[in-house]
């Protein structure tokens, strides 16, 4: 590591500034960056006024505008946090890239590998941090579940399995328009939600996939999107994986478990459950509850890779990787 050119403190804090304000920053995201100590948040924006100067006032944000340029360019502003939906990602993180200030993007990247990829590439070029909110690297849960591999507690690991089910919800039957399932902005529909999460999580506990393949459809016809994926993987070092999402069934589950050649791992990506091992010695369950604010520890890892401190396990590099994962799974790369 560089020695970095950022230098703050209680006294001197960094100056962040939020574009898009919905439901993932009111209590996952927001709150950590203004509590992590060194980073204050100072200008939020969001497109609707009245959302927007709300939000500020709730939050207690001394700046809100329904411009985001006016964050980007803004002198008194040292860092962007994106966290609108994915089909403006690229074209804000360009803006950030182009005036040389770190960035934090809401998963996933970007709806295509090919935008993601323009993004790594301009901030690459500046050499300016960029990071992507796969917060799950950073968690106390699924770091437990990386030092039991890394200390081989289920011997050689030969496969990992991923399953994720859930109803339609009522959004979902009322064909009410959701961003989430609309294939323009994410033609993986929840696929692109949420099984980025995991499969993110996979590279950071086996290493990065090499190779992907599968298919995608839509079942039900309630949305544009797709509402069924399965898939198989390979990650280097020759780890095979396989996993299916399908958001029509009549009940919930998020099972992953991972086989290795002297036990195995159980645990959920999404929703709270212990984390499982099962070997030669017994079987040990583990309850690790997340933080309340969950980007937490996620944020702190921002702060210790910009003071150069430590490298932060999801960056614009892991992130890419991830979205052309995803693109091999529904067939588009």
């Amino acid at each position: 590591m560089t020695e970095s050119r950022f230098h703050f403190s209680e006294e001197k804090p960094l100056r962040w500034g939020v574009i898009g304000c919905g439901s993932v920053t009111e209590k996952k995201s927001v709150p950590a960056y203004k509590d992590t100590l060194g980073f204050r948040v100072d200008m939020v924006m969001r497109r609707n006024t009245e959302k927007a100067e709300d939000y500020a006032k709730r939050h207690n944000i001394p700046k809100w505008t329904t411009n985001a340029d006016e964050v980007i360019n803004n002198p008194n502003i040292d860092a962007i946090y994106i966290a609108t939906p994915p089909d403006t990602h690229k074209l804000y993180a360009l803006k950030v890239a182009q005036v040389g200030k770190p960035c934090c993007i809401e998963k996933p990247m970007a709806p295509t590998y090919e935008d993601s990829l323009a993004i790594y590439k301009a901030f690459q070029a500046k050499n300016i941090s960029l990071f992507v909110a796969y917060y799950r690297r950073s968690l106390p849960r699924f770091l437990k579940i990386k030092q039991w591999l890394d200390k081989g507690l289920i011997g050689e690991v030969r496969h990992i399995h991923w399953q994720k089910t859930k109803p339609p919800n009522e959004v979902d039957l009322s064909k009410k328009y959701n961003w989430r399932t609309d294939a323009t902005i994410a033609r993986g529909g929840y696929f692109d939600d949420l099984a980025s999460h995991g499969l993110d999580l996979f590279a950071f506990l086996l290493g990065d996939i090499v190779d992907a393949n599968g298919f995608g459809t839509n079942q039900l016809g309630l949305y544009s999107a797709f509402d069924a994926v399965t898939a198989n993987w390979m990650h280097e070092g020759g780890v095979t994986g396989t996993g299916s999402w399908n958001f029509g069934t009549h009940h919930r589950s998020d099972k992953v478990e991972i086989l290795g050649s002297e036990g195995s791992i159980r645990f959920a990506i999404l929703d709270e459950a212990p984390i499982e091992l099962e070997n030669a010695s017994g079987h040990q369950t583990l309850e690790i509850p997340h933080p309340e604010h969950i980007q937490e520890f996620h944020v702190e890892n921002i702060k210790n890779h910009l003071l150069d401190k430590a490298v932060h396990p999801s960056t614009g590099k892991t992130g890419l990787n991830t979205n052309w994962v995803m693109e091999k799974i529904l067939g588009t790369v």
